[in-house]
C-alpha cells in the first residue's frame, strides 16, 4: 500500500511537470503571451528543480521522510491550484517555480523510501514500483488530461491534478511508515558523495543518455515530417508510451539480479534506435519498431539510475538521489537547448546523429563502469 502511494506521488509529479506542454496554445491565449514565452513554464520548472534538488534535500535530511513527502505534495497542490486560477503570465511563472521546488523534494524521496521499505534482495523491484508512476503518467496521464481540457478549458487539468494530489496525500497519511531522517552529524556533503567510486560515472552516463533522449523527443514531430511521416507523430508517441509502460514489468522482473545488464542494454539499444532512425527514414514500419524499442529502454531508465546511485553511494544515498535529480533536470533543459542549436546550425535530420554520438559515449561509460558504477550482481 505504501508503494502504491509512492507510485501516485511520481504520477502527479510528472503530470505537474509536463502538463503545460500539451496546453500551450490555450494557456498562451489566457495569459496574453506567445506560445514560446508560455513554454518557459516548463523550462523554469526544470530549472527550479535542478537548482533546488541538492540544497533542499540536504536542508530537510533530518526531517522524517513522511513529512518531507507530505510537505512537497502540499506545495504541489497549492502550485497547481494557483496556476489554474492565474490569468497573469508572471504569476504563472512564479507558481511553476514553486511546483519545481516541490518536486525537487519528491524525486529523490521515491526511490530511497521504496528501498528502505523493502528487504535488500527486493529493493530494485520496490524502486521500480515506486517510480513506475513516471512512465505511466507520460503514457496515459498527460494525453488524458489534454483530451479532457479540450472540452472544459485548460484550467481544469490543473484543478484535477491538485485534487488528485490531495487524494495521494491522504492515502500516504494512512499507509506510509514514518521513517526517520538522518541526524545532523551523519549528513553527507555534495563534494563527499561526488568522489565516491562509481558516482561520477553514473552521473555522466545518465547525462549522455538523457540529453540524447530529450533531443530526440523534443524534435520528433519535425523529424517525422521530414521523413515523410506527416501526421503520424501522435501514433509514434503512442507506441513509445505503451512500451514505456511495458518496461516497468521488464525492469521489475530483472533489476535485482541484472541491474548492470539492464543499464548497458538500455544505453546501447537507444544508440541503435538513433542510428536506425537516422539511416532508415523511408520505411515507416522500421521507425515504429525503433520508437517501440526507444520507449522500452527509456520508460524505466530513471529507476535504473536511481538504483545504481543508491548502491554506489551507500549511506549517502539521499544525497546521491538528489544528484541524479539534478542531472536529470539539467538534461531536460540541455536536450531542448542543444537540439535547437543542432537544428539551427545544421538541420533536423542531424538530431539523430548528434544523439547517437552522446549515446555511444554513454554506452562506453556504462560498459566500462563494471567495478563500481554498474557492477554485476553477486
Amino acid at each position: 500500500m505504501a508503494l502504491i502511494g509512492l507510485f501516485f506521488a511520481g504520477f502527479v509529479g510528472v503530470l505537474t511537470e509536463v502538463l503545460p506542454a500539451g496546453l500551450l496554445p490555450e494557456m498562451s491565449h489566457t495569459l496574453h503571451s506567445s506560445i514560446a514565452a508560455t513554454g518557459q513554464t516548463v523550462t523554469l520548472y526544470a530549472v527550479a528543480t535542478a537548482i533546488a534538488a541538492v540544497p533542499l534535500n540536504r536542508l530537510t535530511s533530518n526531517w522524517t521522510r513522511k513529512s518531507v513527502v507530505q510537505v512537497a505534495l502540499l506545495s504541489v497542490t497549492l502550485a497547481n491550484l494557483l496556476t489554474g486560477l492565474s490569468s497573469n503570465y508572471w504569476l504563472t511563472l512564479a507558481t511553476r517555480v514553486l511546483a519545481g521546488l516541490s518536486t525537487a523534494l519528491i524525486w529523490p524521496s521515491l526511490a530511497g523510501y521504496a528501498a528502505r521499505l523493502s528487504p535488500e534482495r527486493k529493493q530494485g523491484r520496490a524502486i521500480t514500483i515506486a517510480m513506475a508512476g513516471i512512465p505511466v503518467s507520460l503514457a496515459f496521464g498527460i494525453p488524458l488530461a489534454t483530451a479532457v481540457t479540450s472540452f472544459t478549458g485548460w484550467q481544469v487539468a490543473f484543478y484535477g491534478s491538485a485534487v488528485l494530489t490531495v487524494l495521494v496525500m491522504l492515502w500516504m497519511y494512512f499507509t506510509l511508515p514514518n521513517l526517520p531522517g538522518l541526524p545532523m552529524d551523519q549528513r553527507h556533503k555534495f563534494s563527499q558523495v561526488l568522489v565516491m567510486p562509481g558516482v561520477r560515472v553514473i552521473l555522466l552516463t545518465l547525462a549522455g543518455f538523457m540529453v540524447a533522449h530529450y533531443m530526440m523527443y523534443t524534435y520528433i514531430t519535425d523529424f517525422l515530417n521530414l521523413a515523410g511521416m506527416e501526421g503520424q507523430a501522435g501514433w509514434v508517441l503512442f507506441v513509445f508510451g505503451v512500451t514505456s509502460v511495458l518496461s516497468v514489468f521488464v525492469v521489475g522482473m530483472f533489476i535485482d539480479r541484472h541491474l548492470r545488464k539492464l543499464v548497458v542494454a538500455s544505453t546501447v539499444l537507444l544508440a541503435v534506435c538513433a542510428l536506425v532512425m537516422a539511416v532508415v527514414t523511408g520505411l515507416p514500419v522500421v521507425i515504429y519498431l525503433a520508437a517501440a524499442t526507444w520507449g522500452l529502454v527509456y520508460g524505466s531508465s530513471a529507476t535504473l539510475f536511481m538504483a545504481a546511485i543508491i548502491k554506489a553511494s551507500g549511506p549517502a544515498a539521499q544525497v546521491g538521489q538528489s544528484m541524479v535529480t539534478l542531472v536529470f533536470s539539467i538534461s531536460i533543459a540541455l536536450g531542448g537547448l542543444f537540439g535547437g542549436v543542432v537544428v539551427d546550425v545544421l538541420n533536423t535530420e542531424s538530431i539523430m546523429w548528434v544523439a547517437l554520438g552522446l549515446l555511444a559515449a554513454a554506452s562506453l561509460l556504462a560498459i566500462g563502469g563494471k567495478k563500481h558504477a554498474f557492477p554485476a550482481t553477486k
